[in-house]
C-alpha cells in the first residue's frame, strides 16, 4: 500500500525552474504557504493517459475550481523543467502551474517515487492527486497499486466531487464551422454571450465534409453539439439557450 500523507505537511523541496530563460529556484513552501491548491502527479510529461485525459480535464475544470476556493492547480512529474514547459505549451494548459521534480525529491518526500526501469522511465511518480490546504495535506487520491498506470481515483472530476459535490462541471461544446459563416459568427456569439466555452472547428482545416456528414447527418454549418448531443444549427442553439 502507499503512504497516505493526509494532515502531513507536503516535503520541504526547491524545484528548479525555467522561466524566461533564466534559472529560477522555486521553495514548495512558497507554492503551498496561504493557499489552496490541488496537485496531480503522473508518470511523465507527454505520455498518452497523461496528454489526452489527465492535464485537460484539470485544465478545463479550472475556472469551477476556482470558483470553490482553489487558489492554484499544479502538475507535477518527475521531469526537467524544459520538459514540463514544452508539455505546457504543446497541452495550450495555460491555467495550470507545471512544477518539474526533476529528482523525483518532493515524490520521494511523499512515499510515490517509484521503479518504472522496465519502460526505461527509471525513477517516476505513482500516479495521484491531492488537496493541500496552507501547506497540509487535506485529501488524497491515489490510484490502486495495479501493473502498469492504471488512472481511477486522481481525475478531476473524482476531485471536484470531493471539494464541491453539488458543483455542475462546464458543458462540453463543440461548433463545426466555415471562414465566412454570418450563421456561424451568430452561433459563437451566443455561446460567448451565455458565457459558454467551446471548441471551434473549421472547414477545410479541421474536418471535411465527409466528417460533418458523418457525426451530424447533414453538410451545413454551424453545428453544434453539446455534452455529445446534435443541437444543430444557430437558431436551434437559439432554442436550446432559452430553454436552460
Amino acid at each position: 500500500m502507499f503512504p497516505n500523507k493526509e494532515g502531513q505537511k507536503v516535503p520541504s523541496v526547491t524545484f528548479r525552474t525555467r522561466q524566461n530563460h533564466e534559472w529560477v529556484d522555486v521553495k514548495s513552501d512558497e507554492l503551498f504557504a496561504g493557499k489552496t491548491v490541488i496537485v496531480f502527479s503522473l508518470p511523465g510529461a507527454f505520455t498518452p493517459t497523461c496528454s489526452s485525459t489527465h492535464v485537460p480535464r484539470y485544465n478545463q475544470l479550472a475556472d469551477t475550481f476556482k470558483k470553490y476556493g482553489v487558489d492554484e492547480i499544479i502538475c507535477m512529474s518527475v521531469n526537467d523543467t524544459f520538459v514540463m514547459n514544452e508539455w505546457k505549451v504543446d497541452q495550450e494548459a495555460d491555467k495550470i502551474t507545471f512544477i518539474p521534480d526533476g529528482n523525483g525529491d518532493f515524490t520521494d518526500g511523499m512515499g510515490l517515487l517509484v521503479d518504472k526501469n522496465d519502460l526505461g522511465f527509471g525513477k517516476r511518480s505513482w500516479r495521484y492527486s491531492m488537496l493541500v490546504k496552507n501547506g497540509v495535506v487535506d485529501k488524497m487520491f491515489v490510484e490502486p497499486n495495479k501493473p502498469g498506470d492504471p488512472f481511477e481515483v486522481s481525475d478531476a472530476d473524482t476531485m471536484l466531487a470531493y471539494i464541491a459535490p453539488e458543483a455542475a462541471a462546464p458543458l462540453d461544446v463543440t461548433v463545426f464551422t466555415r471562414p465566412g459563416c454570418p450563421f456561424c459568427a451568430r452561433a459563437k456569439g451566443m455561446l460567448h454571450d451565455a458565457g459558454i466555452d467551446f471548441d471551434e472547428l473549421v472547414l477545410n482545416r479541421d474536418y471535411k465534409n465527409q466528417t460533418l456528414r458523418a457525426v451530424a447527418g447533414v453538410d451545413m454549418v454551424p453545428q453544434v453539439f453539446i455534452n455529445g448531443e446534435l443541437i444543430g444549427g444557430s437558431d436551434k442553439l437559439e432554442e436550446w439557450l432559452k430553454a436552460r
